[in-house]
């Protein structure tokens, strides 16, 4: 493998970027994430789609309206 990649925690579990040889040998779109879930019996891995452009644009455009919002609320914290 020629780069490393280190696992990032959320409120799902871990979430790994799939390198682009992995994802060409197990038929997955380049770009897709693989979220870990720990189940008592083992790991459960979930394959998720990378974002369409749209799906980019739509982001963006919720970001820019509601900035000032955003902003606020990372100042007040969690």
């Amino acid at each position: 493998m020629s780069k490393s990649f280190a696992p990032h925690k959320t409120e799902l579990g871990w979430t790994i970027e799939i390198p682009a040889e992995m994802a060409d040998a197990i038929g997955v779109a380049a770009g897709s994430l693989a979220v870990l879930h720990t189940k008592p019996q083992g790991v459960e891995i979930e394959i998720l789609p990378p974002p369409t452009l749209e799906l980019k644009e739509s982001v963006h455009q919720i970001f820019k309206e509601y900035r000032e919002t955003f902003e606020e609320l990372k100042q007040l914290g969690d």
